[in-house]
């Protein structure tokens, strides 16, 4: 017979696509925020970055040699985790708290569950929060923007949790960064930026975004101030780091859910987390537990979201 019906295993699709490709692609989507970070806030945050993406790759390569598993710390992983954890981290930290951070994300976050594919948790978010737990007063120190000097200031989220009077800032002040905050997250433009080149590409979907930023605004509009349906809901968007959490880091490929449903329900649980911390919970900003704690869901949201099969009932 000429013409045979051959019949392989799935997939039957291909696309010239790879994971240090998409890795990679990720961490050019990134540098917009970091150039943002450095003119803002000085060379001390370049400093911050560099040393955590070193030690994010130097830890990923000692374990791989240690395991004797393939070395694979030029796929873009581990460099994009060192780059989120300094995105997380005030500008004028000491130098060993980067390293120490990536060296728990990689370590902790990662290489214990076996490496690329089988972490539970977003490692760079599990650097954050322990490098929180154990030196809170570094984690809780920011410069001043464009003040290049040991000037320190509060964050507008921190100012408004302890009743502070806030600092005139308007929202082109807060979209462009012109505030107290994290390295990576006070620029919401070229946050938006790096974001609209994983949505062109495809390597990212609006579902968890757009599902958690809507529903942290939703919330603090209803419950962010003392009468119901006045809270500044925008003012809670630009602030923190939910622009920078819901765009490059709730959507982690293999700590969020697979379906379509599983991720709207994904963006909702972390927008309602973050809101509710934010509002009620001892500490201004909630986006980094927010995802860890939907990320631990992440497992009961896809079991009870499958597709059905094709051709059953």
């Amino acid at each position: 017979m000429r013409n045979k019906l051959l019949v392989s295993g799935s997939p039957h699709i291909h696309k010239n696509e790879s994971v240090p490709r998409i890795m990679w692609t990720v961490v050019l989507s990134t540098i917009p925020a970091g150039i943002a970070g450095v003119i803002i806030f000085g060379l001390s945050a370049l400093w911050v970055i560099l040393l955590a993406v070193i030690a994010a790759v130097a830890t990923e390569a000692v374990f791989e040699v240690w395991t004797k598993n393939k070395i694979t710390v030029m796929d873009g992983s581990a460099v994009i985790t060192g780059i989120l954890l300094a995105y997380n981290l005030p500008p004028n930290v000491p130098l060993w708290l980067p390293i120490a951070g990536s060296v728990f994300s990689i370590a902790i976050g990662k290489q214990v569950f076996g490496g690329l594919g089988q972490n539970i948790f977003n490692p760079a978010l599990v650097g954050r929060v322990f490098l929180m737990a154990s030196w809170p007063k570094y984690m809780t120190s920011f410069a001043r923007p464009f003040s290049y000097d040991a000037v320190t200031s509060a964050t507008p989220l921190a100012a408004l949790k302890e009743g502070k009077v806030l600092e005139h800032l308007s929202y082109l002040d807060l979209f462009l960064g012109k505030r107290g905050g994290c390295i990576g997250e006070v620029c919401i433009l070229a946050l938006l930026i790096g974001a609209a080149v994983l949505l062109y590409k495809g390597y990212i979907s609006w579902h968890i975004p757009a599902s958690y930023i809507l529903t942290t605004a939703v919330f603090m509009y209803i419950f962010g101030a003392k009468q119901l349906f006045h809270g500044d809901w925008l003012f809670h968007v630009l602030n923190g780091g939910l622009i920078l959490g819901a765009f490059f880091m709730a959507t982690d490929y293999v700590a969020t859910p697979l379906t379509i449903k599983g991720q709207l329900i994904f963006g909702v649980g972390c927008g309602l987390l973050t809101a509710i911390i934010r509002i009620w919970g001892g500490y201004p900003e909630g986006v980094s537990y927010a995802i860890l704690m939907m990320n631990a869901a992440t497992p009961f949201i896809d079991r009870y979201t499958k597709n059905r099969i094709y051709g059953t009932k």
